[in-house]
C-alpha cells in the first residue's frame, strides 16, 4: 500500500516539475498552452521519426533472415543470379504457372468480365523475373515487393529442385516459422492495403502477389508449411476481402470488386481454405438474405448497395460449389459444414418472399440451393 502511495506522489511530484520546467522556459510572446502543445507536438515528430527508423530496421532484419533461410534450404542457391542455365529454363517454362482467369471462371454465372483486370495468367519465366532480394518498403506499392520477392525465391527453389536441378532441403522451413510467417503476413497486408483503396488499372505488382500467393498455397509441398503456420492470418485474409466487398460504396466500385472477387476464387483453390471460405459466404449470404426478407416484410429501406454487393459473394460461392479443385480433383459441392444446415433451413420460404420483388437475387439463392442439394444427394 505504500508503495502505491508513494508511486502517486511521486507522480503528482512529478507533473508539477514539469509544469514548473515549462513555466520558467516558455519564450516570451507565448502563453503556457501554446508553448506546451508545441513542445507536445516537437516530441510527437521525434516519436514518429524512431518509429519509422525502426520499422526500415525490422524490414532490414526481417531481409537478412530471408537470405539466411534461402541459404539453409539450398545453399547452391544464388540470391545474385542473372539468366539461368539452359537446363531450367526448359524446366520453368514447362512448370509455368498458370492460373485460371477469373473471367472464364464467372463466364457461366453471367457477369459481364470483358474487363479482365486481374488476370495472373504469365508467359515470363520465374528465374528471368525474379531481381535479388531488396529492401523496397517507402511506399503501398513497394511494400509488396520484399515479401514478393522472397516467395518467389522460394517457389523457384522449389521448381528447380522438384526437376532434379537442385537440391532442396524444405524442411527448414520447420526451423524458421518466423521468417514464413512474416513474409505472408506482410504479403497479405500489402494486398489488404490495395484492395481497401484500389487504383485501377491493377498495377503489375499487384498482380504478381496475388500469383505468388495462389502458387504458394496449391504447391504441394509449400502449402502445408504455410497453411500450418499461417492460417489464422489466410482466415483472417478471407474475411477483410469479403468485408471489402460489402461495404464498398463508391459509384465506380464495380472493377474493383471484380479484383478482390477474383482473388477469393483462387484461394478457393486451396482445399482446406476453400471449405472455411464456402462457410463465410453462405453465413454472409444467409444474414442479407434474413435481413432483406426482414426489411421486405416490414417494408421498410434496405441498403442498395449493399445489394448491390451481394452478387459477387453469390458468384464467387456458385463458382467455388461448381469447380473441382485442381489438387484432389474432388467436386467443390461435396461441402458438408455446419452452414450449409443453416443456409438451407428456411430458404425455401425466403424465396417464396422475395421472388416478386427480388427475382435475380432469389435465383442466385436458388442456383446455390440446387448445388447444395445435389451434393446431399450424391452424399445419400
Amino acid at each position: 500500500m505504500d508503495i502505491i502511495k508513494n508511486q502517486v506522489w511521486y507522480l503528482k511530484i512529478s507533473k508539477l516539475a514539469l509544469a514548473f520546467a515549462i513555466i520558467r522556459s516558455k519564450p516570451p510572446g507565448k502563453s503556457c498552452k501554446e508553448y506546451t502543445e508545441h513542445l507536445a507536438k516537437t516530441v510527437s515528430k521525434q516519436d514518429f521519426g524512431w518509429k519509422s527508423k525502426v520499422e526500415v530496421l525490422e524490414a532490414e532484419v526481417l531481409r537478412l533472415r530471408q537470405e539466411l533461410l534461402l541459404n539453409k534450404i539450398c545453399p547452391r542457391f544464388c540470391l545474385e543470379n542473372g539468366k539461368p542455365d539452359a537446363s531450367a529454363e526448359i524446366l520453368l517454362d514447362q512448370e509455368c504457372i498458370n492460373p485460371m482467369s477469373y473471367s472464364s471462371q464467372l463466364e457461366d454465372s453471367g457477369c459481364d468480365v470483358s474487363n479482365d483486370y486481374h488476370n495472373v495468367n504469365t508467359s515470363k519465366h520465374w528465374l528471368e523475373r525474379v531481381p535479388p532480394l531488396n529492401l523496397c518498403c517507402t511506399g503501398k506499392e513497394e511494400s509488396l515487393t520484399a515479401p514478393v520477392q522472397f516467395l518467389q525465391h522460394l517457389l523457384e527453389i522449389r521448381k528447380l529442385s522438384e526437376g532434379g536441378i537442385l537440391q532442396a532441403d524444405f524442411t527448414q522451413l520447420e526451423n524458421d516459422s518466423f521468417t514464413i510467417c512474416n513474409s505472408v503476413s506482410q504479403l497479405l497486408d500489402g494486398l489488404t492495403v490495395f484492395y481497401n483503396s484500389p487504383k485501377l488499372p491493377v498495377s503489375n505488382v499487384l498482380t504478381e502477389a496475388v500469383c505468388v500467393l495462389i502458387s504458394l498455397i496449391t504447391d504441394s509441398k509449400l502449402s502445408n508449411h504455410v497453411l500450418k503456420k499461417c492460417f489464422k492470418k489466410l482466415e483472417e485474409f478471407k474475411k477483410n476481402l469479403i468485408q471489402i466487398i460489402l461495404r464498398n460504396s463508391s459509384v465506380n466500385r464495380f472493377q474493383a470488386l471484380h479484383a478482390v472477387s477474383n482473388t477469393l476464387v483462387l484461394l478457393g483453390r486451396n482445399n482446406i481454405l476453400r471449405n472455411s471460405l464456402i462457410s463465410l459466404l453462405l453465413s454472409e449470404v444467409r444474414l442479407f438474405a434474413e435481413q432483406l426478407l426482414q426489411a421486405h416484410q416490414m417494408q421498410a429501406m434496405y441498403d442498395i448497395t449493399q445489394y448491390e454487393n451481394i452478387f459477387p459473394l453469390c458468384m464467387i460461392l456458385e463458382q467455388l460449389l461448381q469447380n473441382e479443385t485442381e489438387e484432389s480433383n474432388v467436386s467443390s459441392s461435396d461441402y458438408d459444414g455446419e452452414e450449409k444446415i443453416e443456409f438451407l433451413k428456411n430458404l425455401d420460404r425466403i424465396i417464396l418472399h422475395l421472388s416478386d420483388e427480388f427475382p435475380l437475387f432469389s435465383l442466385y439463392l436458388w442456383r446455390v440451393s440446387v448445388l447444395l442439394n445435389s451434393a446431399q444427394i450424391q452424399i445419400d
